[in-house]
């Protein structure tokens, strides 16, 4: 028997990382003990007090049930209070803020609700590959907005407003920016918004890496005059709190919208383990030394990776935000798919390409500070006698 797959997922691949994972765990399966600087999986532990209100809550008999769509008021307050600390955003926490199994999910879940056949999506190139396959299975056009180093990796919203923007329904933007770990100043934010307005269109703005090696206040979309009439902000546990295979997120902003959404997210699952919400509102309430602690070890991290990306000739760029850090491939590597074969070849040590986040990244390559110093420091070993 033949049976074909649906016409959406004609021109949707499985995700890169879910292939490279599987081709490394069997290179790792025949000996070859590669290190991965590859994907952004935090591999730090949540805090204590996190792991504890986890399992004070499963230890209690009555907590194993289906739980609210919207999930416990608690944790939309606890997510409500974050964004007034952190963020200087007032939201209610019963209408403007929807907790999520992880932003991932989100970013379906709002293609769902709002794309179909006829409407056209923006995307950044280089950007989070989800984008496009969200864009794609919901049937919209995929529309690339160019993101170079030369404009900063930031969109020329000029020259995007001089195009033909009719059909133009969603665009989605990440500030501070994967891969490229580009922050966005106010000025510009306030920029974005005043297009969207002029335009029509709504932002979808996913926000997870404000807390990682950001040398300015994190900053919400929210925060900026206007932008609760034209954006939702996908948010996450994930980076900030080490929480990235709990699956907590949120999705923030405007109520008739989040009723929107939730009209669809109401029908793919049955609400969010009691435990993990009750250990997400501990991790909410963590403060600011615990970013601290935090980014003391990213930094120091950072500094082994930079050095690592040196020895290979790989230029970075300072001032960049996040769990990554985003390097320019040398001569006389053709760009960065061959630099990440050859030092996975002789090295044995991973590195993301560029390319798969779009094609104004095939000139650079990404490696992740996810792993200890004493691993990154093997790492840095091995590619110093391969590039000696």
């Amino acid at each position: 028997m033949h049976l074909s797959t649906a016409s959406r997922l004609a021109h949707t691949g499985e995700y890169y990382f879910s292939r490279k994972l599987r081709e490394l765990a069997a290179l790792n399966a025949a000996g070859a003990n590669i290190i991965s600087l590859g994907i952004g999986s935090p591999d730090l532990p949540p805090h204590p007090s996190v792991v504890a209100a986890l399992a004070d809550t499963a230890s209690q008999p009555g907590t194993h049930g289906y739980q609210s769509y919207q999930g416990t008021p608690a944790l939309r307050q606890a997510m409500a209070a974050f964004y007034h600390t952190h963020y200087g955003v007032a939201l209610d926490p019963a209408t403007e803020v929807l907790p999520l199994a992880g932003s991932k999910e989100g970013l379906m879940h709002i293609g769902m609700t709002f794309l179909e056949a006829g409407d056209a999506v923006l995307i950044p190139n280089p950007g989070y590959p989800t984008y496009r396959a969200v864009a794609e299975i919901c049937g919209a056009e995929v529309r690339e907005y160019d993101l170079t180093a030369e404009t900063g990796w930031l969109p020329d919203l000029e020259a995007l407003a001089k195009s033909d923007l009719s059909r133009v329904k969603m665009m989605l933007v990440n500030y501070p920016h994967m891969p490229t770990g580009t922050p966005a100043s106010p000025e510009f934010l306030h920029q974005l918004v005043a297009f969207a307005t002029a335009h029509g269109i709504m932002l979808v703005h996913d926000n997870p890496y404000g807390f990682v090696l950001n040398e300015t206040p994190p900053t919400s979309l929210l925060s900026i005059p206007g932008a609760k009439e034209v954006a939702l902000e996908l948010n996450s546990l994930s980076k900030s709190h080490n929480l990235a295979g709990w699956r907590v997120g949120m999705l923030v902003g405007r109520a008739d919208w989040l009723t929107e959404v939730l009209r669809f997210k109401s029908n793919m699952d049955s609400g969010m383990f009691l435990g993990i919400q009750q250990a997400a509102v501990a991790a909410l309430a963590l403060g600011d030394d615990w970013f601290q602690e935090l980014n003391a070890t990213y930094r120091a991290r950072r500094a082994l990776v930079r050095e690592l990306l040196a020895s290979l000739g790989c230029e970075a760029a300072p001032g960049q935000t996040g769990l990554f850090i985003w390097a320019k491939v040398p001569p006389p590597y053709a760009d960065g798919y061959a630099l990440s074969d050859a030092v996975l070849a002789e090295a044995r040590v991973f590195l993301t390409p560029g390319g798969i986040f779009g094609s104004n990244g095939n000139g650079y390559i990404r490696a992740s500070l996810c792993q200890p110093e004493s691993v990154l420091r093997e790492a840095l070993e091995r590619v110093k006698l391969v590039a000696a």
